[in-house]
């Protein structure tokens, strides 16, 4: 089985998020998506995160109707801060009969040589790269890398939180049920 992994903060998960990742399963050989949330990224500040377990939360929720997709939490289990590489390896291990993918926007492919054993990853896992806006890439002649054209738009998780402090509807921006969850819980107000 093909697993697409789709790494990230979810901070909180938004329809651009799902839009590429049924994109991503339209579009390639993959079985399956896992969103893997990551508790704590090694290059972003923590001060703005939701609970990890808000957000896995959140994400389960917007996926709960599509079989084609799993919410991961391994990176709660594992040490912090989440380095890609030691979730490979860890996965690899435990489910040594898939073949695990990356999903990544171009933005955090050209920060790749930032991430902790970058080499290794770009030699042992194939890779989907969709276009982010500003971030165009030229495909080099690694085939393990792919660039997909996958839809372009203009939604951020930190524009979304802005919006909710500022009082402002974030309606269409995420699914309804998860609209309804962040403003019940006061998620980002406090």
């Amino acid at each position: 089985m093909k697993i697409g992994l789709y790494f990230g903060s979810f901070n909180p998960v938004h329809i651009g998020h799902l839009i590429i990742a049924n994109h991503v399963l339209n579009e390639t050989n993959l079985d399956k998506i896992w969103f893997v949330v990551s508790p704590q990224n090694p290059l972003k500040q923590n001060n703005s995160l939701l609970n990890e377990y808000d957000r896995l939360h959140l994400l389960r929720t917007a996926i709960e109707d599509d079989p084609r997709m799993k919410v991961s939490d391994i990176e709660f289990y594992l040490p912090k801060p989440s380095y890609t590489i030691n979730t490979l390896t860890y996965l690899k291990e435990k489910y040594p009969e898939k073949d695990f993918f990356l999903i990544m926007g171009s933005d955090s492919f050209q920060n790749i040589d930032k991430w902790k054993n970058y080499e290794t990853i770009i030699n042992n896992y194939k890779i989907y790269v969709y276009k982010r806006k500003g971030f165009d890439l030229k495909n080099n002649s690694n085939e393990a890398i792919k660039l997909l054209d996958a839809p372009l738009l203009e939604i951020s998780a930190t524009n979304i939180r802005q919006l909710v402090k500022q009082g402002k509807s974030i309606r269409y921006m995420v699914p309804e049920k998860i609209r309804e969850e962040i403003e019940g819980n006061l998620f980002f107000k406090r």
